[in-house]
């Protein structure tokens, strides 16, 4: 079927930062500031708020997910509208009537030849241009509910999802486990960091994998990992029930095995996206919308 578009209006819809759930943020290529948050798509140019999901009269539903391609196209994952691709003048309403997966989108991630890959809850969507593959429990994949996806530097997919977590080396998905042969249940970030080292966090705490032997940092459910300029691990986690917290992991102490996470701001609620800015702040999106560490405070700017 034909993709739908939006044309851009003429009104302008600007306010103060959202006051509810932000999952995901983004720093495009411009310097503004994206947020995938329950109230829509919204953007921070440095002074103000744009809701564009009110200002391009979108369908109204809870924006999940953020991501700037290469070619500067922004790709926003719903949870029931499926995807909205913005080429910076109108944005194109990607659905399962389009050959998607799944309307519930978690996740995205663009490979190294320039695929978008979507998480949905259905399997995972690549588009390469032109058309949509997927992948499903039926082609191998552990479970279809996906929450993050990364391709590695030697040109493996990593998956993590509501089931086990899995690799897939364009060929065959294959179940990640520990020595034991335990598989990781509901991971909910995956990264790799600049030495290729992979990350996983969810339900089974924090593990660093460095192509031989696995390290954990922590048992407590993690909710997203971030990787910062310095080489700083940052992670948002259920540090006791119901209670919530940033924190970071410093380099030095990675590489010398002294580990050990400095909290920088805990409350009740969970937290969710983490992103570092080109001026080395720290977004961090919560049930309460978003704010900006700058190292010694936080501008909360819901309020």
């Amino acid at each position: 079927s034909t993709l739908s578009s939006s044309s851009a209006a003429s009104d302008v819809y600007k306010r103060q930062g959202p006051s509810s759930i932000t999952r995901n943020i983004m720093q495009d290529r411009k310097g503004n500031i994206w947020l995938a948050s329950w109230e829509g798509i919204m953007r921070y140019d440095g002074t103000s708020f744009t809701n564009f999901t009110n200002k391009e009269r979108l369908r109204r539903y809870h924006v999940f997910s953020v991501l700037e391609d290469s070619k500067g196209n922004l790709w926003f994952g719903t949870i029931g509208a499926g995807v909205y691709r913005y080429d910076g003048k109108k944005f194109t309403n990607i659905t399962t009537k389009d050959g998607l997966a799944h309307d519930r989108v978690g996740c995205f991630y663009e490979d190294k030849a320039g695929n978008i890959w979507m998480g949905t809850e259905g399997g995972i969507s690549v588009y390469d241009g032109k058309s949509i593959r997927n992948f499903t429990t039926e082609e191998g994949l552990t479970n279809n509910d996906i929450n993050a996806i990364i391709e590695d530097k030697s040109g493996k997919f990593w998956f993590g999802t509501r089931g086990e977590a899995c690799f897939y080396d364009g060929k065959t998905f294959t179940k990640f486990t520990n020595k034991e042969g335990a598989p990781f249940n509901n991971v909910r970030s995956v990264i790799e960091d600049k030495k290729g080292n992979i990350w996983l966090g969810g339900n089974d705490g924090l593990w660093r994998y460095d192509g031989n032997a696995l390290t954990n940092y922590s048992r407590s459910f993690v909710g997203y990992i971030y990787e910062d300029k310095k080489g700083d691990i940052w992670t948002s986690s259920e540090v006791n029930r119901g209670t919530w917290a940033l924190s970071r992991y410093e380099e030095k102490s990675l590489l010398d095995n002294t580990v050990a996470a400095t909290p920088i701001r805990t409350e009740q609620g969970m937290f969710f996206g983490i992103v570092e800015d080109a001026k080395g702040g720290i977004w961090l999106g919560s049930l309460q919308g978003v704010s900006r560490y700058d190292g010694t405070s936080f501008n909360n700017f819901s309020q």
